[in-house]
């Protein structure tokens, strides 16, 4: 079963979530989106998931998940009791909530080995001295028309040049992206 601290385990790593207390809720967004929140108690939250497959999902298990309140109901959103809830599904639930209000090009990056995510994070923000730990030395980086060797001469590109996109497949040695691929 899980918990609200499993959820944000699951969820602040993932590129572009925060986390905001709104009217006495958190919730985890993306820029303006919510896609999940939490009751005050942080024992239900609530979750972005398609409307036309919300019912389906309810029936699976009825004693796990739940509409939200009617005024909600015109948005894509189910709710769920975190202590019913397994940690496969909530991480599964979690990370297809946070591909409805993210660009389709980011949907892979949770799949990819770690650190992959979290260096996209940081370039995209912009802190890429933060990334130097997780780059190899030796990086071979491959961006469509650019191939760079060694991970200063990579940092001096993104210095000059607006964030990449993520990449589609990454190597990585001793924790650190040895070979990025776009």
């Amino acid at each position: 079963m899980t918990d609200a601290d499993a959820v944000r385990r699951v969820a602040l790593p993932l590129p572009r979530v925060y986390e905001r207390e709104i009217g006495g809720h958190w919730k985890l967004k993306v820029k303006q989106l919510v896609f999940v929140a939490f009751a005050k108690d942080e024992t239900k939250m609530g979750f972005a998931f398609p409307r036309e497959e919300r019912d389906a999902l309810i029936e699976s298990a009825p004693d796990v998940f739940f509409l939200p309140r009617t005024s909600d109901l015109r948005y894509q959103w189910v709710c769920a009791h975190l202590d019913r809830l397994g940690e496969e599904e909530m991480s599964e639930l979690i990370t297809d909530a946070w591909r409805m209000c993210v660009p389709a090009m980011l949907h892979d990056l949770p799949e990819l080995p770690a650190p992959a995510a979290e260096v996209w994070s940081l370039i995209d923000a912009g802190a890429t001295t933060d990334a130097v730990p997780l780059l190899h030395p030796y990086l071979h980086w491959h961006d469509r028309d650019v191939a760079l060797r060694g991970r200063n001469n990579v940092l001096a590109h993104l210095r000059e040049h607006p964030a990449p996109k993520p990449p589609r497949e990454v190597e990585v040695r001793d924790g650190q992206i040895y070979r990025w691929v776009r």
